[in-house]
């Protein structure tokens, strides 16, 4: 008798949702964006830069400049499968998962991590200007490790 679960069976592919994924979100499923979904959307939620994941890319053979990254990243975020996480005016991070809540970004680490939506209550926020609405807060808190 053999065992089945030694069998090794091939893991089946995420191209096809991701592609699906990529179209229902109005983004034309071409071989780069499927290649860097896959890369974004394996596994759990994370934060990445543009140059983190350019690195993946090169790491996996995905043939992709860094240029295209950039452009990527900012149309997943436009149609709504990443959040984007300003730091300062020249780093940004993106983040797979899109609920709300707020993030700790560690400045020794150069690394964002999530703090839930529940531990901080915004109040008092001001009246949006006429015709528009407030669609949500970014709360980024930035620590570094204590010296002493």
């Amino acid at each position: 008798m053999t065992d089945r679960s030694l069998i090794s069976r091939p893991v089946p592919s995420r191209r096809p949702c991701l592609t699906a994924v990529l179209r229902m979100a109005g983004l034309r499923p071409t071989r780069q964006r499927v290649a860097l979904a896959e890369l974004l959307f394996s596994g759990t939620h994370r934060h990445v830069s543009a140059e983190q994941l350019h690195a993946e890319a090169h790491s996996s053979n995905v043939n992709v400049s860094l240029a295209t990254i950039y452009n990527s990243l900012h149309q997943f975020r436009e149609a709504g499968l990443l959040r984007e996480v300003a730091i300062d005016a020249s780093r940004s991070y993106f983040d797979t998962d899109t609920s709300d809540h707020h993030h700790f970004y560690l400045e020794d680490e150069q690394r964002v991590i999530d703090i839930p939506s529940s531990a901080i209550v915004i109040q008092n926020l001001p009246q949006p200007p006429k015709g528009m609405n407030i669609t949500h807060v970014d709360v980024v808190v930035r620590v570094r490790k204590s010296r002493g």
